[in-house]
């Protein structure tokens, strides 16, 4: 009750403020005659909402253009908390998931500026499978770019479960992660690591590139992630670790660790890939795996703080049966035993117990004869 005696009713954190008071009295007090557009039926459910009225709002129809989906996907966002349940919103991502799954995003993107600050890149288009490559693509890629984590989270899962292809999901998120973080703050960039990552785990593993997923490890150390999220993402490394190039593996060292490179980090990957695919792990793939730690330890075998405990890991890390050849092993103890003297008797032996002499070529046992560093 004001000053004067009336009864007064304030409404806090009205969706829309007065415009949507005014929408849905006008709704309500005139037979549902508003114009139906898909900011004010998104703004009538809202308010609908808000006010626990039980009667259904008007619906999304399914002639909207893929425009006027993303229209009220953007309002939805503006109004409501993807925290709490919203049946407009449910409606709203049901009708943008099917229209993605049958390829159908084509019509022109007709909203003024002066009727909504949302812009989006909706030209003319034309329908287009969404296994198709990614330039084909990348158009509503780009379009669902402007949703906020949470709404990303909701948007993949339903995709996920409507079994729409994981390779397309896999590219949208990493272009998702690489354009949002040009903006965000440190707080958002945590979050929207973590989400990523978990949405990642949820897919097909071949799905996944080995080179984005090393890119996102890089940016996600300069963060404080949480470590079950960096376990899982590290986990989705070893699962293509076959992919991995050498360059991808010479992560720089934690701070306050003397050596070079990350040791702890490959030695996590290659047992990771070693126990996981255990059951299913064919030999050429193992042979892949070989060949890219024998390159590994070359690299890291000249850095002089590197010691042997971590040195030996990696030379006992594989198993025989994993290379067919030790020339490169070889190549790699020499140069740690001429970069390293002095080393213990039972360090020495360690190292040098993980080569097999059988696997050496002839040119290597050459040098292996004139090699005084070797037993």
């Amino acid at each position: 009750m004001d000053d004067t005696g009336n009864l007064k009713v304030v409404f806090h954190d009205f969706p829309g403020e007065a415009q949507g008071f005014e929408l849905i009295a006008r709704f309500c007090y005139n037979k549902g005659r508003t114009e139906n557009t898909p900011p004010n039926l998104v703004l009538l459910n809202c308010a609908a909402q808000f006010k626990e009225m039980e009667s259904d709002g008007p619906r999304p129809s399914s002639f909207w253009t893929w425009s006027e989906l993303l229209v009220a996907l953007k309002e939805c966002q503006d109004l409501l908390s993807t925290s709490n349940s919203s049946v407009i919103l449910d409606k709203v991502l049901d009708c943008v998931i099917g229209r993605l799954t049958s390829a159908i995003v084509a019509s022109p993107y007709t909203s003024s500026s002066e009727n909504s600050s949302f812009q989006c890149s909706c030209e003319t288009r034309s329908s287009c499978s969404i296994r198709s490559n990614f330039s084909q693509i990348s158009r509503w890629i780009e379009d669902l770019r402007f949703l906020n984590i949470d709404l990303i989270d909701k948007v993949i899962k339903m995709m996920i479960s409507q079994h729409f292809d994981h390779a397309t999901i896999s590219r949208f998120l990493f272009f998702y992660q690489r354009s949002r973080f040009l903006s965000a703050t440190l707080n958002e960039k945590c979050k929207i690591a973590e989400v990523i990552i978990n949405l990642l785990s949820l897919l097909e593993r071949s799905s996944l590139s080995c080179k984005l997923l090393f890119d996102l490890f890089r940016l996600a150390s300069s963060l404080k992630i949480s470590k079950h999220c960096k376990s899982i993402l590290e986990n989705l490394i070893a699962s293509q670790l076959d992919q991995a190039t050498i360059d991808f593996l010479l992560v720089p060292s934690p701070q306050r660790k003397g050596y070079m490179y990350d040791v702890n980090l490959v030695l996590r990957l290659v047992k990771a890939f070693c126990n996981k695919e255990s059951f299913c792990l064919s030999p050429a793939r193992l042979r892949k795996v070989a060949t890219l730690v024998d390159s590994y330890l070359v690299e890291v075998a000249a850095d002089p703080q590197l010691n042997p405990s971590k040195f030996s890991a990696l030379v006992m890390l594989l198993p025989d049966s994993a290379r067919e050849s030790h020339d490169r092993l070889f190549l790699a103890i020499d140069i740690y035993l001429e970069v390293h003297g002095g080393l213990r008797e039972a360090e020495y032996m360690r190292i040098c117990s993980a080569l097999n002499y059988a696997k050496l070529s002839t040119d290597a046992l050459r040098h292996l004869a004139r090699n005084s560093k070797f037993p």
